[in-house]
């Protein structure tokens, strides 16, 4: 049977693109969404849904399965997208746990309307089919208060509670008013859910993101799930255990972000070839690093350095790293020559033909500049 979603508005307003957000079991949305929706709100007009009989969920006692959940889901959306004149139009998605199961579901029952996906803590098969059974039969006769104690084991990352007391018990509050039934309902469901056979269908772009912490859902779980759809890609967060959006806000909205913005050509070309130059260590780290402050100028470095000039087809890539690094010297920009010495080898340049270019750089720029430009060199072409 197909539950009945509501809406749950959390940030933003009609006049940016949708992101929908999605739940773990045990939470409301509101609890889980709330520190990163705010910090997604100048971007996205951020709409959160809720399980049957949690947060703002009405209880049932229908069965229902993930395509179930996955069908409420998009209907509620479709009615969100026909108030703001886009009936039917696409949206982005983010889900953790049971809410990124739903995401899969999504992609797969509805590959057109998902524009990216952000997948956190979760998995195409969470757990199995018997620990979910003892767990409906354990909450149907003792409540939902009989998973507080192990829930607090599984949600968080040692010492969150400590960190963020409010957060944490805001989502533990939550468990404890979810409706029994509907909390077991969506434990049969998700022990019938096993997409993994079909992550090859998935098209749209999707970002796993594990938490190191993670005993439910573990990171290679995630990485099946990056591996497996067409277009993934997997980002670890140290410290981090089950409720990413809870435990670690600001990462996980510059994650998003970037993701989901990144459906723009400009910006999807720019954030490619950054990649290939500088490397996805390199990138995944400036792009957790992402603040109120930085973000607008990295999208700008992103669409236009790398999205307009390194894409731009007059100069090889290599061509590009010469002039690169002579104007770096020439600026004394040191602490970014490091990885654009790094980023020319990866553009084909030898090691000889670096140092040519560094001795031509002394002539020109200077022998100060080219004394630390060696220095740098010495350490990063020795490596």
């Amino acid at each position: 049977m197909t539950p009945t979603i509501t809406p749950v508005e959390l940030a933003g307003d009609p006049s940016k693109p949708v992101l929908v957000v999605g739940p773990s079991l045990g939470t409301s949305v509101t609890a889980l969404w709330a520190a990163t929706s705010e910090l997604l709100g100048d971007t996205f007009h951020v709409i959160g849904w809720d399980l049957p009989g949690h947060g703002h969920g009405a209880p049932t006692t229908a069965a229902f399965s993930m395509a179930d959940l996955a069908a409420g889901v998009l209907a509620c959306i479709d009615r969100v997208l026909t108030e703001r004149g886009d009936r039917h139009g696409t949206f982005a998605y983010a889900g953790d746990s049971v809410g990124g199961a739903v995401g899969l579901q999504l992609l797969l029952d509805a590959p057109t309307r998902v524009s990216a996906a952000v997948l956190t803590n979760t998995g195409a098969k969470i757990g199995e089919p018997d620990g979910w059974n003892d767990r409906a039969e354990t909450v149907r006769s003792a409540g939902t208060a009989s998973q507080i104690a192990g829930s607090t084991q599984r949600w968080f990352a040692p010492g969150f509670l400590e960190r963020a007391p409010d957060r944490g018990g805001a989502l533990l509050h939550s468990l404890r008013d979810t409706d029994a039934e509907s909390y077991a309902l969506t434990c049969d469901a998700l022990a019938a859910f096993d997409v993994r056979g079909r992550l090859s269908e998935t098209a749209a772009p999707v970002l796993a993101i594990a938490g190191v912490e993670d005993g439910p859902t573990p990171p290679a779980s995630l990485e099946e799930i990056a591996v497996g759809v067409r277009n993934g890609r997997l980002v670890t967060l140290d410290g981090v255990g089950h409720l990413a959006p809870a435990e670690a806000p600001h990462t996980v909205a510059s994650l998003i972000t970037s993701h989901v913005t990144s459906s723009d050509p400009s910006y999807s070309a720019g954030m490619n070839v950054r990649r290939q130059v500088l490397g996805d260590a390199h990138v995944d780290r400036a792009t957790a690093a992402i603040t109120d402050v930085n973000r607008d100028y990295q999208d700008l470095i992103t669409r236009y350095a790398w999205g307009t000039i390194w894409t731009r087809p007059g100069l090889a890539r290599r061509d590009r790293s010469i002039a690169v690094l002579t104007a770096l010297v020439a600026g004394r920009h040191f602490e970014e020559l490091e990885f654009h010495l790094r980023a020319a080898l990866t553009n084909g340049l030898t090691k000889e033909e670096i140092i040519e270019v560094l001795l031509q750089s002394s002539i020109y720029v200077g022998v100060p500049a080219a004394n630390t430009a060696f220095a740098v060199a010495n350490r990063v072409l020795n490596d």
